[in-house]
């Protein structure tokens, strides 16, 4: 099991996440000793969904303007058709994830999550999957796109839906665990 104590990461989402999306990672983040942080665009608390349907709500943690990106070691993006689409049109929120890039940190993103990564300029020569409907937008921002349940490039781990969770979980820790290796090395 990973280990993952003092290991500080941001999950983005604001209203519409994708229930399994954002709780099945932050329990596997929480169960490896992770320190998490819901971060979102206002207080309180955010609503999940089911696909389609209403499912639970989640406490937000911090709000992203006020959080940098020296304040974590990694980010989750979960998908959920109306999150992903209302956080990439924040310029918050593709400016925080330009600067955990340049930085190398580590990237999971999940279903329409790579939306917010082609808004903020990131997926250019990058090799990834996400839901199949963002197959044409990854290629024309400049990226290869897989139908695969799980794609790992560099620093990023993509993964297309709640189904691809359980392998989605296991590489994101396995990332994660790695780059504090890479940072306790440097």
């Amino acid at each position: 099991m990973a280990e993952l104590s003092g290991f500080r990461v941001a999950v983005l989402a604001t209203n519409g996440f994708e229930e399994s999306e954002l709780t099945e990672p932050v329990k596997a983040l929480k169960a490896a000793d992770a320190e998490v942080s819901i971060v979102s665009l206002k207080e309180g608390e955010i609503q999940g969904v089911r696909h389609d349907e209403k499912g639970k709500k989640v406490r937000v943690d911090r709000l992203i303007g006020d959080v940098r990106a020296d304040e974590f070691d990694g980010v989750v993006l979960p998908g959920g058709t109306m999150n992903a689409d209302t956080m990439r049109a924040v310029p918050e929120v593709l400016a925080f994830l330009r600067s955990i890039q340049n930085t190398g940190k580590p990237i999971a993103a999940i279903c329409h999550a790579p939306w917010e990564l082609i808004s903020a300029g990131l997926v250019r020569g990058r090799t990834l999957t996400s839901y199949h409907t963002l197959r044409d937008d990854i290629a024309n921002a400049g990226g290869t796109w897989f139908d695969m349940e799980l794609v790992e490039d560099g620093n990023w781990v993509t993964s297309r839906q709640p189904s691809d969770l359980p392998a989605f979980n296991a590489a994101m820790l396995r990332l994660f665990e790695r780059s504090t290796a890479t940072a306790a090395r440097a």
